[in-house]
Parts: C-alpha cells; sequence; structure tokens
C-alpha cells in the first residue's frame, strides 16, 4: 500500500519490468486486499538500501492493527500474503456524502485515507496508553534522562534502551501532536512487560524502551514535529535536517561520552574528533574490517513527523537527510518503524559452499545483510483522534493544557494546505473529552484548558456515545440540524448535519467540572459561532471572553476567491453580535495579504476592516502558495513578493496602532482576573515579577509584591460600593469617600497579606499598556467565583480614575 502514483511508478521500475507490475498488479492488487481484509492487517513500506553497494531494495512490511493480538501470528500471516503477492495497491474509501470537488481534490492528490489505516477509538489494542495512575511529573520525570543516570539498568538488560529527542514547530496542534508522540513512546515498553523478559526478534517493537533526553546529540533518535502552513516554516525544518545529518556525520554516537557531550565541548575538541574519525577511515584497509566497522557504526535515526511529512512524503528523503517520514494519522506506528529502522546489519557467516550453516571453519562473506535505512508512512486515517492516548506534557508544571478535541478539516479554502495533511474532519466523543479535561484536573492540577482543533467549533460527536446529561426528550430537541453563525455563511460540507453532540454541548461539558477551570479553545472558523454559542460563553464565567475571529481578508472579491463562504457584511454583523452577546469580549484574527490577484483597492479594504473592528490581537502573514491546494491548481500567484510584503508591513502597522489605542482606551486603570502562569521572561532575582493572562488571553506582568486576600477583602468590597462611599466633582467624576477607611473595625479593612504562587488567581489593575502587552499591579488572590460575585463592584471600581484602587489598598 504505497502512498503516491509517482512512487509506486519508480517502485515498479527498480523491482523488476514496469510493464509487468503493472500488469499484473490489478488482480492482486484485488486479492492482497481481501486477504488484508479477513486478517485484519494493513500495509505501510520501507524503502531499503544496501550500505555495501548502490543498490536498491524495496521491501513491504505487514503490520497488526486493532483486531489482532497476536503479533507473532500476525506477522507470519502478513509474511505469507507478501511472498504470494508482490505487487500490490489498493483502493482509496472516499465518502459519497462528500461534495463532488472534494472528492475529486483528494483522488487527484492521490492522499491515501483509508480506515484500516489507524485502530478504532473503540478496539484500540495496537498501542493503547496504560492507565494514568501517576501524577504527570511522575510520568515524565522517570523516563528524562541528562545523560545516563536517568537509565534503569536493571530494565536495560530486559529492553533494548533507545534515547530520543524530538523539537516541534508550528501551531498549538503541533505542540499537542508531540505530546502523544512522547506518550506513545514512552509507553511502548509497557505493552509487553510482563512477558519480555528477553529479546525476541518477533516482539521488537515491545523490546524496545524508550527515554527523552534534553541533550538531542546524545539521542539515538531525532524527531522533528513540523508545520507546512508556509514556506518559511519548511525552510526551517530543512536547514534543522541538514544541520542533525552534518552532526551525525561529525560527530556519531561513538564518539560521544556521557561525560563530555557535544555541547560541552571545544573547537579544538571538535576538530581533533573529526580527525580521529577520518583517520580512521583512511586506515581500513581490509575490506572484511572495513565492512564489519561500517556495519557495527551506530547511526542517529533523524525522523520527520507532522505536516511537512503528509505534505511531502517520500521528498523527504531527499539528500539524505532523513530516515523516517511520519503523516500526522501515523504516530501509533513510531515504534515498529524505529524498531526496523534500529535494527543493525551484520555480516553473515558462510561456509566454503555458500550454505548459512557452516560450521566454526566458515569465513565471512564480503556482503552484508542489507540494513533498512528509510521508513515512512504517511497514511491519513478517517477516524484517528487518539482519544485512547494519554498525553505527556515537555513541562508538567505549567498551569495550561491543551486537549485536542478533533482532527483535520472539511472547508477547502483555497489557499489552505491543512485538508491535505490533517484529512477530513473526525471528532471525538464528548465523553472522551471531558474524562481526560478532568484527569488533568484532579491528577496534574490544571487550572486552564484549551480545547484544540483545526475548526474546532465545527466539532460534531455523532458517535452515539457521548455524555449522557440530558433526557431523551431534551436530546432529541437538542439534536437539530446544524446552523451556521448567521444567514451570511455558507457551508460546503453537506455532511455537517445530523444528530450528534455540537461544540456548544461540549463546552457546556467542559465546563461544568469545576468553576475554577477556565476553558479556551482555538482555531475556529467565523461561520461556526452559532447564538446558543455566544449565549453560553456570555452565562459561564469560567469560558473566557475572548474569541479568535479569522477574518484573513476585508474584502469580499478576496474572501470569494479564497473560499471562505463569507463576504465583508456578514463577517461584521456576525462582529457586533459578539460584542452585544459579550460585551467585554476580545476579538483576535488571521490575515493574509498578497493572495492571488489582490488589487490595492482590495487591500485598502484590508486595512479598513482592521480599523473598524479594532482587534485585540492579530497573526499577519503574506501569502506563500502551496502544492495540492484548489488556488495552487487553478490560480496563479500573481502579486510580486515586494508588494506582499509592503502590504503586510501596512497591515502590521495598522494593527499596532489600533491596539495600543484600544489598550489605553479599554484597559489601563481597569481590574482584570489573571491566572499567574510564571515568572515573566524578564524576572530578575533583584525585580521578581509574574506573567499571567487575562480572561481576554491579554499578557500582564506585575511584580510579584505580597498582595491582600479574597476572604478578608470580599466584606471590605461590599461595604466600599455602597452609595455612601463614592462622590462626584464638579466636573461629574466619580470619586471614593475614604471616610472610614482604615478602621477595621468599622469597615473591616483587610489586614493579610500573601505571596501569590503559579497557578493562583489574581485581581490585577492595569497601570501601562505597550501594544498588546500590559503591565499591572497585583491587589488580591481571588477566585473565578469570588471575582464574579463582585464583578458589579469591580465595574464600579473600574470607573475610578486609574492606579486610584490599588493606591488606597495597599498603602493605607
Amino acid at each position: 500500500y504505497l502512498s503516491s502514483q509517482s512512487f509506486r511508478r519508480s517502485f515498479a521500475t527498480e523491482t523488476g519490468d514496469a510493464s509487468d507490475t503493472r500488469a499484473k498488479s490489478k488482480g492482486r492488487r484485488r486479492t492482497l486486499s481481501k486477504k488484508l481484509e479477513d486478517d485484519g492487517l494493513t500495509l505501510s513500506h520501507f524503502i531499503t538500501k544496501s550500505a555495501a553497494a548502490d543498490v536498491s531494495q524495496s521491501s513491504i512490511h505487514i503490520t497488526q492493527t486493532a483486531n489482532n493480538t497476536d503479533t507473532k501470528s500476525s506477522e507470519k500471516s502478513g509474511a505469507n500474503h507478501f511472498n504470494n503477492d508482490s505487487s500490490c495497491s489498493s483502493p482509496i474509501p472516499m465518502a459519497a456524502e462528500l461534495g463532488d470537488e472534494f472528492d475529486e481534490a483528494f483522488m487527484e492528490q492521490d492522499l491515501m485515507v483509508t480506515d484500516a489505516m489507524s485502530s478504532s477509538n473503540k478496539n484500540e489494542t495496537m498501542l493503547s496508553s496504560p492507565p494514568s495512575s501517576n501524577k504527570a511529573l511522575d510520568r515524565l520525570g522517570k523516563q528524562m534522562i541528562h545523560g545516563d543516570d536517568g537509565i534503569d539498568h536493571e530494565e536495560a538488560n530486559r529492553f533494548h534502551t533507545l534515547k530520543f529527542h524530538i523539537k516541534t514547530y508550528g501551531c498549538q496542534m503541533n505542540v499537542n501532536d508531540t505530546d502523544i508522540v512522547r506518550s506513545i513512546l514512552l509507553n511502548n515498553h509497557t505493552r509487553n512487560n510482563d512477558n519480555a523478559t528477553t529479546l525476541q526478534t518477533s516482539d521488537a517493537m515491545s523490546s524496545i524502551k524508550f527515554v527523552e533526553t534534553d541533550d538531542e546529540i546524545r539521542a539515538d533518535v531525532l524527531l522533528t514535529n513540523t508545520c507546512a502552513i508556509r514556506e518559511n516554516a519548511e525552510n526551517k525544518v530543512w536547514h534543522r535536517l541538514r544541520e542533525l545529518r552534518s552532526h551525525d556525520r561529525n560527530f556519531p554516537l561513538s564518539s560521544i561520552t556521557e561525560e563530555d557531550g557535544l555541547m560541552k565541548m571545544t573547537k579544538e575538541k571538535r576538530k581533533q574528533l573529526q580527525r580521529h574519525r577520518n583517520n580512521n577511515n583512511n586506515n581500513s584497509s581490509n575490506s572484511i574490517n572495513s565492512i564489519q566497522n561500517s556495519s557495527n557504526k551506530k547511526k542517529r535515526i533523524i525522523g520527520v513527523l507532522g505536516c511537512m511529512a503528509e505534505r511531502l512524503k517520500e521528498d523527504m528523503f531527499r539528500d539524505g537527510t532523513a530516515d523516517l517520514v511520519v503523516g500526522p494519522d501515523a504516530y501509533r506506528d513510531l515504534p515498529r518503524l524505529i524498531s526496523v529502522l534500529s535494527a543493525p546489519s551484520s555480516v553473515m557467516p558462510q561456509n566454503n559452499k555458500g550454505d548459512s550453516n557452516g560450521d566454526s571453519n566458515n569465513k565471512y562473506n564480503t556482503t552484508p545483510t542489507i540494513p533498512t535505512e528509510r521508513a515512512v508512512n504517511v497514511q491519513l486515517s478517517l477516524d484517528e483522534t487518539y482519544a485512547s492516548i494519554t498525553p505527556v506534557r515537555a513541562n508538567p508544571h505549567d498551569v495550561s493544557a491543551f486537549v485536542s478535541i478533533m482532527r483535520g478539516c472539511n472547508n477547502m479554502c483555497s489557499y489552505c494546505v491543512v485538508p491535505f495533511t490533517r484529512g477530513r474532519e473526525r471528532s471525538r466523543d464528548v465523553e472522551s473529552v471531558v474524562e481526560e479535561t478532568r484527569r488533568l484536573l484532579d491528577e496534574e492540577g490544571i487550572r486552564e484548558v484549551i480545547l484544540l482543533g483545526q475548526n474546532v467549533n465545527s466539532y460534531h460527536d455523532n458517535s452515539g456515545g457521548g455524555r449522557a446529561r440530558m433526557s431523551e426528550e431534551e436530546t432529541n430537541e437538542k439534536q437539530s440540524s446544524y446552523q451556521t453563525s448567521n444567514e451570511g455563511f455558507s457551508n460546503m460540507f453537506r455532511m455537517r448535519h445530523g444528530d450528534g453532540y455540537r461544540f456548544a454541548d461540549l463546552l457546556e461539558a467542559v465546563s461544568s467540572l469545576s468553576p475554577e477551570l477556565r476553558v479556551r479553545f482555538t482555531s475556529p472558523h467565523p461561520k461556526d459561532y452559532p447564538p446558543p454559542l455566544l449565549s453560553l460563553m456570555a452565562e459561564r464565567p469560567n469560558i473566557c471572553n475572548h474569541l479568535h475571529m479569522p477574518a484573513q481578508s476585508g474584502s469580499s472579491t478576496v474572501l470569494q476567491r479564497m473560499r471562505r463562504g463569507y463576504g465583508r457584511e456578514a463577517y461584521l454583523e456576525l462582529i457586533d453580535d459578539v460584542r452585544e452577546a459579550i460585551p467585554d469580549v476580545a476579538i483576535s484574527s488571521d490575515f493574509i495579504t498578497g493572495f492571488c490577484g489582490e488589487t490595492e483597492e482590495e487591500h485598502y479594504e484590508t486595512l479598513s476592516l482592521m480599523e473598524q473592528v479594532q482587534y485585540d490581537q492579530a497573526f499577519m502573514f503574506a501569502y506563500s502558495m502551496r502544492g495540492k491546494t484548489h488556488a495552487h491548481r487553478t490560480m496563479e500567484d500573481d502579486v510580486p513578493a515586494d508588494v506582499k510584503n509592503r502590504r503586510l508591513n501596512e497591515v502590521i502597522d495598522c494593527f499596532r496602532r489600533n491596539v495600543q489605542r484600544r489598550n489605553d482606551e479599554m484597559e489601563v486603570g481597569k481590574l482584570r482576573l489573571v491566572l499567574v502562569e510564571g515568572e515573566a521572561k524578564k524576572s530578575t532575582a533583584e525585580n521578581r515579577t509574574w506573567s499571567g493572562r487575562t480572561d481576554q488571553n491579554k499578557r500582564v506582568v506585575f511584580a510579584s509584591d505580597a498582595c491582600l486576600i479574597e476572604e478578608e477583602i470580599n466584606p471590605f468590597l461590599s461595604h466600599l460600593s455602597s452609595s455612601n462611599n463614592f462622590s462626584f466633582n464638579n466636573k461629574g467624576e466619580k470619586s471614593l469617600l475614604f471616610s472610614g477607611i482604615g478602621n477595621s473595625d468599622a469597615t473591616g479593612y483587610p489586614q493579610t497579606k500573601v505571596e501569590l504562587s503559579r497557578g493562583d488567581y489574581a485581581v490585577v489593575q492595569v497601570t501601562e499598556a505597550r501594544g498588546h502587552t500590559l503591565k499591572g499591579q497585583a491587589l488580591w488572590r481571588s477566585s473565578i467565583v469570588g471575582f464574579e460575585k463582585h464583578l458589579s463592584d469591580v465595574h464600579a471600581w473600574n470607573e475610578l480614575p486609574a492606579g486610584i484602587v490599588g493606591e488606597m489598598l495597599l498603602n493605607q
């Protein structure tokens, strides 16, 4: 089951007569597909290359899917199928309910979308994560090493240990995917831990114990999780891959000691190591010794994961930069792929007659076994959501955590490559999302959860296994047809209609877990903000007042070419609806400059939209054409690069002016509830400062001075908010009457002060705005419920002159 038409042609050419292969393949693929279906198997392939000669050989390895539990019998069965049918392919299952253009796009670009690729979320036995009974720090800390001290040497005798290092580029989904990959690798050896007392070839995958290292030069496996949304993102990955390959050649693992890693070496010592390696190569005159040295030389496995791997597929092997290419739906297959790549080559002993079963007088043949040097699995899935995998976060101390609720995108915007790198939309069931969030809340003590998806607010759980929190009558009434934000938005994907739980239902369930758990979500589409969702956000104080509304352009004609499904007027109507329903909401957006055919007039419409909406945050980029997209197939990238960059600078300047003015007007002097995330980047021992985010997702930096506590300040707030404590001057400005304040017996004036900690909620008065970063002063430690209880008092305080509240509370 190969991943592209071009590779199938090259595979046929390299392995024999191409015309003969094509003639035989049609009948064989039907036979093989039937056998695979009967045995519950699926195919992935490895590209192998001889280390001794420039000879290519391809092999297809059969892997076990969810319905098989006996690894050995499955592999034997798969091997028999392979011997009977050496050339194979497989039809691409397509959903008839999709639009014709959607089907054509997927078939034309030869995306392999198959139900058989990944384990079903209901019957996952391939690599399911063990129950999480330990805390996050225990799960990660025991398996993160700094050298060799972190390795359990008792287990090392039972398992082959490989160190891995992973670096992430791109969006929050990639960060969450990295946590999933980390979990799959770290828990690989626990699958058959009880039975894995010896290394067995047939059980090589479960015989490997992966440990994570923070020093990439000591890693056996170097993984890079990639982004393909723009060309610049891919260029960074190519640079990193070339750099890793250069380090691997110049400083092989055999030359790196635990006491003196590459990062600690001087430049002179690096040169000495390289000269030593070159001398060894020059002195290897004996051919047998040369082969033995070559076969024993340990080589790092350099792997590419994610969207770039899915987009470029086998092209990632260009110039020998990568050994392993795995798409975003094939992470469960990583241990198996790595186990095959890490299997050492050997020189087979043979007698004079060439019999491999000779006696002790056998001589070595000069041809070693052929090692597997390249592995790829880039098949997309119709149902993979990794719902059964418990992610292992890189930093368990973070107060926020990502929870992926759906994967893929069906919008097919003309500029976007995501549907081709992430596949079609599929949502996790409500119960699995709620349970993962509950575990994060109870076991890891997170204070904020961020629900993730490529099109997060189009979430649709139609599995029938959602969380039962409504009666049957209420459920039937709730399960209505799909609803867009307003009549000006269209939906090109017809399968969104039907019964099931929508995003508002999921958001209600997650936010009900704890009133002190903040809930955010990203990244949405403007078409999926129906009135019930906005009403829920307005009602729940722990659902943050921040909405991402990616406009992409302010011109209706450009939006039409982008196939966004709305025009400028519908978008502005939605903005009005949002601000009416949630008055204190912050709105962010995405903008692309220089899209195909964009004129100066259309560009100025984008600038005018930014002036009109007054965004609180924006992500702005010049257009980068991506292969396989609708724009790539039907449009011309005709806006010159210098024009794109000039327009981008104008958009950035417009945003900066507006956000500074808006924050000066809307934030300075206000009291905001801030979740303390940790020390600020510029914090020092002499000037220690905290950093956190407001409900509106704006970063606030403030001094780590002791502040008051909510328990003592609540009665004081009630007293202070009474009408007798306010007066108006001759200009109509409201001010405080300070009579009685300071007498704790009369007013209950708070006295106790405490130090804030990571994960605390603090009421901070904003004193200064620098762009979209705010500075402030912490007044008291609070809670979401406590802050909401006195929200009317806070609104009254917000009308006072800036700084007077902090001065009164902290300096009395």
